[in-house]
């Protein structure tokens, strides 16, 4: 329902704005219509992209952020070369009867013109912060560079609105085109400040979060305690995570997406994470009474995805934080399947273990190396005979997760019935 709404939402508002651009009028260069045009849904879908990474809690919790992340990059990109386009087309369109040099017009427009200048601002920009956002250079980048660079998107979507209410003519063709534009940018940009900037810091007033207790599980694994005001009032489910930022003094402007590794019971969270870098190896030193900045609840990896009785929970290494959460939470009969390469390797292995027995559920741990694959079809169709009758949660790194959720194709587990997670976000 919530994908078919942001569907119907962008198929609406397409619509809109080419009755909008057929009342402007056309020019009589062809070039420059389809400028035009292409300006238009280069705009249009700069407030959607704005709309896909606002963080709006009914949208995360149907779709899943990690979907919606996946969304907004691939709208990025459609952004840029719509965007590109736009400045070829109108440059190339304004140069040919005069037969002026493209460069040449391209600077005249921008020195004559009003809200040219601040559109190639804007554009520039847009291709640095695509060019940082290609999977070959996001690798070699730090998480906090890449996300300081990618804020001043903020700065080019204004400088970009600027350049529409000074030049567009669709903008100001009529007072309800002029409206309409108001209340798209309007809307976009107040669900980024509701999502992403009133509901994080009202939150983290209200519940004042503190660690309670840090206690490590092995020498790789650590979970951490917290515990604050009001808990009973936050709106956290089994299988969902935060953006942690622990306010100390070298972590406060680090954040991290860990997911919760019990079920939330209104009195304390947990999370529980895998010491893979200096970052999170910092967390076995933190103190209780450190204060903590948590976004959040965010994702769909939650019960409320549910559309069958029995459930099938497959994780793998600390891909097992959140479906040990939703084990506490699933009524029926639940089957868990644990992959690690080790026993040592398998965390909370003995809350699992007590948990199952409680809840009457049954317990697999597959041990082994990567290859041979000990998940593939016939596996789990021998483990789990009824597969195809049970929802199924997934969620482990990502080359077991799509290899999985390939296995579950396989054995004709219907898609409405299959849930994953990507570790990448929710690990």
């Amino acid at each position: 329902m919530a994908r078919t709404g942001l569907y119907a939402i962008l198929a609406v508002n397409s619509a809109v704005v080419a009755v909008f651009f057929v009342q402007a009028g056309f020019a009589s260069n062809t070039l420059i219509v389809l400028g035009r045009l292409t300006g238009l849904y280069g705009a249009l879908l700069m407030a959607f992209q704005l709309i896909l990474v606002a963080r709006l809690p009914w949208f995360d919790r149907r779709i899943g952020m990690d979907r919606l992340t996946s969304w907004h990059r691939w709208t990025g990109f459609a952004v840029l070369w719509t965007l590109l386009a736009h400045v070829v087309l109108i440059t190339f369109g304004y140069a040919q009867p005069s037969g002026t040099a493209p460069l040449n017009q391209l600077a005249d427009l921008a020195e004559t013109v009003e809200g040219v200048l601040r559109a190639l601002t804007a554009l520039a920009v847009l291709v640095v912060v695509g060019a940082v956002s290609a999977r070959a250079a996001r690798r070699r980048m730090a998480y906090e560079t890449w996300h300081f660079l990618h804020l001043y998107t903020y700065v080019a979507v204004v400088l970009a609105f600027t350049h529409q209410v000074a030049v567009g003519t669709t903008f100001t063709s009529s007072p309800v085109a002029k409206t309409y534009w108001y209340g798209v940018w309007g809307a976009a940009l107040g669900a980024v400040l509701a999502g992403r900037v009133v509901l994080p810091l009202w939150r983290n007033l209200r519940h004042r979060l503190r660690v309670t207790a840090v206690v490590p599980e092995n020498e790789h694994v650590v979970s951490v305690y917290l515990t604050g005001r009001d808990l009973d009032r936050l709106p956290a489910r089994a299988g969902q995570f935060f953006l942690w930022r622990f306010l100390t003094r070298d972590r406060w402007w680090q954040a991290n997406p860990f997911s919760l590794s019990m079920a939330p019971d209104g009195r304390q969270l947990r999370l529980t994470v895998k010491t893979a870098g200096d970052g999170t190896a910092a967390l076995r030193r933190l103190r209780p009474g450190t204060r903590v900045f948590a976004e959040g609840p965010y994702g769909a990896f939650t019960t409320l995805h549910r559309t069958r009785p029995d459930t099938l929970l497959i994780a793998g290494g600390v891909g097992i934080t959140p479906v040990r959460a939703l084990l506490e939470e699933l009524p029926g009969q639940a089957v868990l399947v644990y992959r690690v390469a080790t026993d040592r390797d398998a965390v909370l292995y003995d809350e699992l273990r007590d948990l199952a027995h409680a809840k009457g559920a049954e317990l697999h741990l597959v041990t082994g190396p990567a290859v041979p694959d000990r998940l593939g079809p016939r596996d789990l169709a021998a483990l789990v005979p009824d597969i195809a009758e049970r929802d199924v949660y997934v969620c482990g790194p990502p080359g077991m997760t799509s290899a999985v959720l390939r296995t579950l194709r396989e054995l004709g587990v219907p898609g409405p019935q299959i849930h994953a997670e990507r570790f990448s976000l929710a690990g």
